[in-house]
């Protein structure tokens, strides 16, 4: 279908390419970019230029495979949700109830490594509470406190990780949260505890479970924790900002960790997939969890799911302690496992009250406008993802091609 078929001015959405070209790529600024965008079901614009990698000339492709990060989240706390509607796990359930070495957590008052001073907190971390981050875990990049720092000397949350998801869960034993559950929010491991959380309630190896109940039905076919030998020639490199305002190969495709299976299986920001094949999951969701005759959800549960969960209603600017997140306007709140937009006036970006979006730690980013039945995926490998205005302004150049 054409673009003014689907509601857009296919004039305006070609400009998305020009201005990533004219701003980004020509200067050396980012590798390259995917742009899709899609409505009603099918792709309205898809923009492939730059490099694969840089250094050798070798230009991406419509089915690159791309280091997701935390766009991961989203696929995590899906199969969650799954063991939710079996009811093998309830969203008010205590973690402790699973992981009974949590059931004495206490709350940072003081001290460091090995001699912390906590107290209890207010209620126990409910399962609710790692889907929506207000769990009191952490990342060790925030660089905010002591726990933090204990993170980072055990190297909890960090890809590649020495350890497994069993050594993650047995250190996390010993290092007190940031806060008492649900007075915060804060970006965190709170999703690879999700990871663990759906090997040990369904039985199942997490990369399994996934490949068989999301991968598999929906033909996300080079969506994994590792490439697979046939698309290992499909791999991007990835790169990171040099001093002079340039890129640095971070990660060369033809020897990186990712082309071996991982020893710690990240929920949170481990899996690699093609541009392609999150349209899938996408669509799934915009579609109220089915796609292809394939039933994935309920569609009350995706309505669930994409609810503003912080408490009291509040927005990511009220409740954060993040020095960091993927998403961070006003007016945005956090459903389970996305940011949800509930004021679009406040965020001062075009937008639908009820979208939902997340990004990734390479620069990559999505957002599903069910309002307006429409996906815009955007894919890169620059770390970090902070560093370009690239998601702001991809939001402006989509919204203003709609007819």
């Amino acid at each position: 279908m054409s673009a003014k078929s689907l509601g857009f001015d296919a004039a305006r959405l070609q400009r998305i390419d020009a201005f990533f070209a004219e701003k980004y790529l020509a200067p050396g600024k980012l590798p390259c970019t995917l742009t899709m965008v899609a409505r009603g079901g099918e792709v309205a614009h898809l923009g492939v230029q730059g490099f694969a990698d840089v250094e050798r000339k070798e230009k991406i492709t419509e089915d690159t495979v791309f280091r997701i990060y935390s766009m991961t989240k989203p696929i995590t706390s899906a199969a969650f949700m799954m063991l939710v509607e079996e009811g093998k796990v309830a969203l008010d359930d205590p973690v402790h109830r699973f992981i009974p070495a949590w059931r004495e957590l206490g709350v940072f008052d003081a001290g460091f490594v090995g001699a912390f001073k906590t107290h209890r907190p207010s209620r126990p971390m409910l399962m609710v509470d790692l889907l929506r981050h207000t769990s009191g875990l952490t990342y060790g990049f925030q660089n905010r406190t002591n726990v933090d720092a204990a993170y980072r000397k055990k190297g909890i949350g960090e890809l590649p990780h020495k350890g497994t998801l069993d050594v993650m869960i047995e250190e996390l034993a010993n290092i007190p949260l940031e806060f008492s559950p649900g007075d915060a929010w804060n970006y965190s491991v709170s999703t690879d505890v999700l990871g663990y959380l759906v090997e040990k309630i369904s039985g199942k190896p997490f990369p399994q479970f996934l490949k068989e109940r999301i991968f598999d039905p929906l033909g996300m076919v080079d969506t994994a924790f590792e490439v697979a030998p046939g698309a290992a020639e499909r791999f991007a490199s990835c790169y990171m900002a040099s001093p002079t305002g340039g890129i640095l190969k971070q990660d060369d495709a033809r020897n990186s960790e990712y082309l071996k299976p991982p020893l710690f299986v990240s929920g949170g920001g481990g899996l690699v997939s093609t541009a392609g094949d999150y349209l899938k999951f996408c669509r799934m969701f915009l579609n109220g969890g089915e796609l292809g005759g394939k039933h994935l959800l309920g569609r009350k549960t995706i309505e669930l799911m994409t609810m503003n969960h912080l408490p009291g209603g509040k927005y990511l600017t009220d409740l954060s302690k993040s020095l960091f997140s993927e998403v961070a306007y006003d007016g945005v709140g956090f459903g389970l496992g996305f940011a949800v937009t509930a004021d679009p006036a406040k965020t001062l970006l075009p937008g639908s009250v009820g979208e939902y979006s997340w990004g990734g730690a390479a620069s990559t980013y999505f957002w599903i406008d069910p309002k307006e039945e429409l996906i815009a995926i955007f894919m890169t490998q620059l770390l970090p993802s902070t560093l370009y205005p690239l998601r702001r302004e991809l939001r402006t150049l989509v919204y203003s091609a709609l007819a």
